[in-house]
């Protein structure tokens, strides 16, 4: 403890300093002690940014800061450094193989100069990669989302060429490797900067980042490797899809690059709507008038269902206007499974507007019967 300062004052930190004040001053001072930032005191300057370094490994690890305010630098077993200086080849090297390094400090440090650790320029894009997907919107009948219904669609992508066969050069031909950058994509350099020398990669400007060259394009794509065309495409849609719901048919979307997979073909399924049914989940919902004297009596009733078919269902005696009935299992079936919805009717009294002279006496009679007021008689014009 006596060789070595205390790490917060090597940091100029308080004891109680949190992870982003020690970051934010781990930052100025590896600026400031950097040796290639003190040409002339590089000595000593390297034995600072040894020092910070050290102190910042130690005190950004829980644990490790932990046993440091317990124990301090030489206790119980030490605290090692993280890497150096290398003083032959004037370049500094560093390892995140400790816990308690954040790679993100030099990452940001090094981004004001134009480079990027996390690889971004050196991203390999001569690579195979996955074609774009493609969306359509289809409009379905409700019968039709009930019973589920094959359609064929038509849409407009891009293909692999026949001709050139996705190789974008003249039949005969072949690309040729980009002598810039030897077939990778990418152009590898040393740079030096104030912390010394670093390696940068970024997408080769001859070939594109393909890492080929196309002397003779195809004809027939023009060097693209596949051309636009209209396609028809069976679609399957389920039986109890919802709208809103999406199909989705793998590998019918637009072709991948360099050898990559095809995209997907997302539908968007649209239901219209029924002027006499709807829907709320599985279930069916629908409205179906009766007489005066179905509700008054009772009755058997067809109860039209969804798919054509009538479903008989007698309604008791004195059934109201607004009532609810069941009819279990006739609803739409589950996309993800073997059950179905229930068919529910609610029935409206219909009570008639024109009676003839008979079918008046009969009600007024039954009305008696009844002890309800009788109903007013129609008069002439003047009374």
């Amino acid at each position: 403890m006596a060789n070595k300062r205390d790490y917060y004052e090597v940091l100029g930190v308080d004891k109680n300093a949190t992870d982003e004040e020690l970051k934010k001053a781990y930052r100025k001072l590896a600026k400031k002690y950097h040796p290639d930032a003190n040409p002339d005191n590089k000595k000593e300057a390297e034995a600072k940014f040894k020092e910070v370094n050290e102190a910042y490994e130690t005190l950004s690890d829980k644990q490790k800061r932990q046993a440091y305010d317990q124990f301090g630098p030489d206790g119980p077993s030490g605290f090692s450094g993280f890497g150096g200086f290398n003083g032959q080849n004037g370049t500094y090297t560093y390892s995140s193989g400790f816990s308690g390094f954040d790679d993100d400090i030099f990452s940001n440090i090094f981004k004001g100069f134009g480079f990027d650790f996390g690889g971004g320029s050196a991203r390999n894009s001569n690579g195979p990669r996955r074609g774009p997907d493609l969306k359509y919107n289809l409009e379905i009948t409700f019968e039709e989302a009930y019973l589920g219904v094959q359609k064929e669609i038509v849409i407009y992508r891009y293909e692999t060429c026949n001709t050139c066969h996705g190789e974008k050069t003249k039949p005969g031909t072949h690309p040729e490797t980009c002598t810039m950058c030897h077939g990778s994509g990418k152009i590898e350099q040393v740079v030096t900067t104030i912390f010394g020398q670093m390696k940068t990669a970024k997408t080769c400007s001859n070939c594109g980042g393909t890492g080929k060259i196309i002397k003779e394009p195809c004809p027939e794509c023009r060097g693209k490797g596949k051309i636009k065309k209209q396609t028809k495409i069976k679609v399957s849609i389920p039986a109890g899809i919802d709208d809103g719901q999406t199909v989705v048919l793998r590998n019918e979307g637009e072709p991948g690059n360099q050898g990559g997979p095809k995209g997907d073909l997302y539908i968007l399924v649209h239901i219209k709507r029924h002027s006499i049914y709807t829907r709320k989940g599985d279930v069916v919902y629908c409205e179906v008038p009766i007489t005066f004297t179905q509700a008054t009596l009772g009755a058997e009733l067809q109860i039209p269902m969804v798919d054509g078919t009538k479903e008989k269902y007698k309604i008791p005696d004195g059934t109201q206007t607004g009532t609810k009935f069941v009819i279990r299992n006739k609803g739409f079936k589950s996309v993800n499974g073997m059950q179905r919805g229930d068919f529910v009717f609610t029935v409206t009294v219909q009570v008639p507007k024109k009676l003839s002279a008979e079918q008046r006496d009969l009600l007024t009679k039954l009305a008696k019967t009844m002890n309800e007021q009788p109903p007013i008689k129609k008069r002439g014009l003047f009374g």
